[in-house]
């Protein structure tokens, strides 16, 4: 038994698991501050405005402030029942795609569209001998721009929101890339629902998709996609 290989090797997956947790971790950490300081300025602002009003002593009443409440959305029948049902799977996985090979010809014609021709994706030679990763990598918005197709989104056949008439990508709340995917390695996007919020008419979600890399415990991808459904 090589004891110093095994030293090695938990090394190297404890600095893994530490990558993948900071890459989790630190996005929401940033969020958090960032909704905390806008908290504090709009406080202060709006303490500094009253304390200096003429109109201090005339308070608003009790019935005033009720008439001034914001009211509630009213739903449409088909999106409250959509919003229920999704709401009862937060939090859960509610999706595993089918494993799918990048092709080196896939990132060369995904270089070809997008005028990213850096050698680290399109020279395998060269990855090969000069690359820490020995082998040509795919871009990072390539394996981004796979959420669609392999979370099924956009499957006529397996649709997994049949209720919804339209389903249009809002964007994206954040996005990491922890670990670099090889050409030619076997890959699939979990999906899990982490919020939901309700419109009149639509329905927006928040899933986080992860890439797993098929024999790695290193993740390829972690985004939160946002998704708008009418109904």
């Amino acid at each position: 038994m090589d004891i110093n290989k095994i030293i090695q090797e938990q090394k190297e997956l404890l600095q893994q698991r530490n990558q993948e947790f900071r890459a989790r971790l630190e996005p929401k950490l940033k969020q958090i501050k960032l909704v905390a300081d806008k908290i504090s300025g709009t406080v202060n602002h709006s303490l500094q405005n009253t304390l200096n009003s003429p109109w201090l002593s005339k308070l608003a009443s009790e019935k005033e402030l009720t008439e001034k409440a914001e009211q509630p959305v009213k739903l449409s029948p088909q999106v409250a029942k959509a919003y229920d049902e999704l709401v009862a799977k937060l939090g859960e996985e509610t999706h595993i795609g089918e494993w799918y090979t990048i092709e080196q010809d896939c990132i060369n014609q995904f270089a070809d569209v997008t005028g990213d021709n850096q050698w680290i994706h399109t020279d395998p030679e060269r990855a090969v001998k000069e690359s820490p990763f020995r082998a040509p990598i795919a871009h990072g918005f390539l394996t981004l721009s796979l959420i669609p197709k392999l979370t099924d989104t956009v499957n006529p056949d397996n649709n997994p929101y049949p209720d919804a008439r339209m389903v249009i990508n809002v964007g994206l709340n954040k996005v990491r890339f922890p670990y670099p995917v090889k050409a030619g390695a076997r890959v699939r996007f979990r999906t899990r629902l982490i919020e939901v919020t309700a419109q009149k008419r639509s329905i927006d979600i928040v899933n986080e998709q992860t890439l797993e890399v098929e024999n790695s415990k290193r993740l390829g991808c972690v985004a939160e996609t946002v998704l708008r459904l009418y109904y």
